[in-house]
């Protein structure tokens, strides 16, 4: 099991349970039939379902760590996190910017919320936080009243690109029109602890602690501020949570929600963002570098000296980081840019990415080649793959600036075979 440091194990129960599990034989599942750590919920090893044992202990610590009355670990990723924020919540709108994961926009598909979707401004490419001003006229447009709670504010923070939320003045918006405020944490998990944090400003609130953390993929916790609240988000997990979760993965989601803060990496982090001039974001995780149009070739090039950042949007190049991270391998980085500082792009570009909005359509669609979709109607949301983020949504007019961000990356997802689906 690589991802546990032994230095870190002492605290952690599922490990602990695991790693002293009996060796037996195995006439249950998993089929693999090798009976020590991927197991099912056997006499020693509780149940996630109705947890009264190890698993009931290590949701309460990681609760207690986050600042939660209630914690859940999920195997499922932030996706499922998401779904069961959102079941448990029941608004009847939810405000949230255009830039969000697609787990909310299916999220709201899926539970009948209607969507108060908010224009995204972008600098340099990159998607910034919603303004104060848009949410709060969102909410009054919503019509929301003090204790409703018909309408929620979903947050992305930190986001991608590691933009933080101003929490503190989103929280008092909410309270000030009875709003309730949640906030997809997928990439913040390393944040608690700190006022960073959404843990010490939302009602719900999910951590994929897989991205910026040691833990397996698919590791992630959703978390309730009140008991009230973690009673629904109990219920809401049971519904999409699956019934086979994974022990290694479960250990894991604990042991990275214990592990130590790096504070020296974090400095080197930071060092490392002056040097390079890089993206100024409140994230230290998260090191974007912008390339302008160079970005695709200097990816590929670092690519072939092994080096695979988390992804290239066109523009810019996203280097993720963890406390795990070993300090050498910053280094390595550091040199491997050095001959690329020419390549580097001269300026942000403020304009934003066209959001204009030619409603959705009745009627038959079709698949059409990305470059022939100039001017046609998307009939279903494209993004980038990483980070699921749609760079045009079903009901908008296509238009240059999509195509340019679509042909360019690597990965996408709401395309099929260099086609996209439009209304006819």
């Amino acid at each position: 099991m690589p991802v546990f440091d032994r230095r870190y194990t002492a605290n952690c129960r599922i490990y602990n349970m695991l790693a002293a599990a009996p060796r037996h034989l195995s006439f249950h599942t998993p089929g693999h039939k090798e009976g020590k750590w991927d197991i099912t919920e056997l006499s020693f090893s509780d149940n996630l379902a109705d947890p009264t044992g190890v698993l009931k202990e290590a949701q309460a610590d990681v609760a207690q760590i986050l600042g939660a009355a209630r914690s859940f670990l999920l195997t499922d990723g932030s996706t499922c996190g998401v779904l069961s924020m959102l079941y448990a919540a029941k608004p009847e709108k939810l405000v949230f910017s255009a830039a969000a994961h697609k787990s909310v926009y299916n999220a709201c598909r899926l539970l009948g919320i209607e969507q108060v979707v908010l224009d995204v401004v972008y600098r340099g490419g990159i998607p910034q936080q919603p303004s104060l001003g848009a949410i709060a006229s969102a909410l009054q447009n919503a019509g929301t009243g003090a204790g409703k709670g018909a309408v929620a504010v979903l947050l992305t923070s930190p986001d991608y690109y590691g933009n933080v939320a101003g929490f503190a003045a989103v929280r008092r918006i909410c309270d000030e029109y009875g709003a309730m405020l949640l906030c997809d944490g997928a990439h913040g998990g390393h944040l608690h602890g700190t006022p960073l944090h959404a843990g010490v400003w939302c009602d719900l609130w999910v951590d994929g602690v897989h991205k910026s953390l040691p833990a397996f993929t698919q590791g992630a916790v959703v978390s309730a501020k009140t008991e009230p609240l973690g009673e629904r988000l109990a219920a809401a997990a049971d519904v999409f949570r699956t019934t086979s979760p994974s022990y290694p993965i479960l250990a894991s989601v604990e042991y990275a929600v214990k592990y130590p803060r790096n504070l020296r990496l974090e400095r080197e982090a930071e060092r490392f963002k002056r040097r390079f001039r890089a993206y100024a974001n409140a994230d230290w995780t998260k090191i974007v570098l912008s390339y302008g149009k160079n970005a695709p070739q200097v990816a590929d090039m670092l690519e072939k000296e092994g080096i695979y950042p988390e992804f290239c949007d066109g523009e810019n190049i996203l280097f993720y980081l963890s406390p795990a991270q070993p300090l050498r391998q910053v280094k390595s980085l550091e040199k491997a840019l050095l001959p690329f500082e020419g390549l580097r792009a001269s300026g942000q570009n403020e304009a934003p990415m066209p959001a204009y909005w030619a409603g959705e359509r009745t009627g038959k669609t079709e698949w059409v080649p990305l470059k022939d979709a100039l001017g046609r109607t998307c009939a279903r949301d494209a993004g980038l793959f990483p980070p699921c983020l749609p760079v045009v949504r079903a009901g908008q007019r296509i238009e240059e600036a999509h195509i340019q961000k679509l042909s360019g990356a690597k990965g996408v997802y709401g395309m099929e075979n260099g086609r996209i689906a439009v209304y006819i």
